[in-house]
């Protein structure tokens, strides 16, 4: 069923065929796209619809694009489905996070290789035995455009969650035992940070059989708060839009070979 008034257009993005590249960069807030657009040669706004802006433009002669997602895995599974289905197959998700462990500090960089499926949207594509994890692809071109322009990088897996309150304020919950002791579990086994979409991209991405990576600011980090150590709040998301960029080009590259 298409419930969109233009059937040649995808119903929340609103966006056709051939508006966008097979390379989408993915930031959760709206007012970023400009700015990520800015990196683009001859960008373009495509579309504007609720939570979804999308404009195209070049890399090195390549259409890319890029499109926000809202907050959390239900939209960005929206935006990611329907991309998919007009071609792009190379997803970059830009954004923040909360670091996790006590080396993740305010203005770090966390690329994800995996990450832990507690949300719901993912489940309802596949088993939670089934591991979200990163394209081999996008991983290592994240990583290597971290250490060219030398970005204090971490790489590991984050933990992806529904409830920001329920992370910040747990002990006000009704499970607040839960939260709590998964909590204390993904730290144990050194989980970095924690955000709210790279499980339900990575697994979409997997059943799509599309290409899905992820970089983040780190805003600040709790654990460090608790311990006494230094966490100042940083909001600046230049250095992980430079990385996403800077990766786009050499995959463009390498997908050339």
């Amino acid at each position: 069923m298409h419930y969109s008034e233009d059937l040649t257009r995808q119903y929340h993005i609103q966006v056709a065929t051939g508006e966008v590249g097979r390379y989408v960069i993915l930031p959760g807030d709206p007012g970023r796209c400009e700015k990520i657009a800015a990196f683009f040669d001859e960008p373009v706004k495509i579309a504007s619809n609720r939570e979804f802006v999308t404009y195209t433009g070049k890399l090195d002669g390549v259409p890319v694009s890029v499109t926000s997602t809202g907050i959390g895995g239900p939209s960005s599974a929206i935006a990611m489905e329907e991309l998919a289905n007009i071609g792009a197959d190379t997803f970059i998700r830009v954004g923040t996070c909360g670091g996790m462990q006590p080396d993740v500090k305010s203005g770090d960089v966390v690329i994800a290789s995996g990450a832990i499926r507690m949300e719901g949207t993912s489940k309802e594509y596949a088993p939670v035995e089934y591991p979200a994890v990163a394209d081999i692809d996008i991983l290592n071109a994240l990583r290597s455009a971290g250490a060219k322009l030398g970005a204090r990088c971490h790489t590991g897996v984050v933990e992806c969650k529904d409830s920001f309150y329920g992370q910040h304020d747990p002990e006000k919950m009704p499970v607040s035992y839960e939260l709590q002791n998964k909590w204390h579990a993904w730290l144990r086994m050194g989980c970095l940070a924690s955000e709210m979409e790279s499980a339900a991209l990575f697994i979409i991405a997997q059943y799509r059989r599309v290409r899905c990576g992820s970089c983040f600011l780190v805003m600040a980090n709790q654990e460090r708060e608790k311990l006494g150590l230094d966490n100042p709040v940083v909001h600046e998301t230049e250095v992980p839009i430079h990385i996403a960029i800077e990766a786009i080009r050499e995959l463009i590259k390498s997908d050339k070979k």
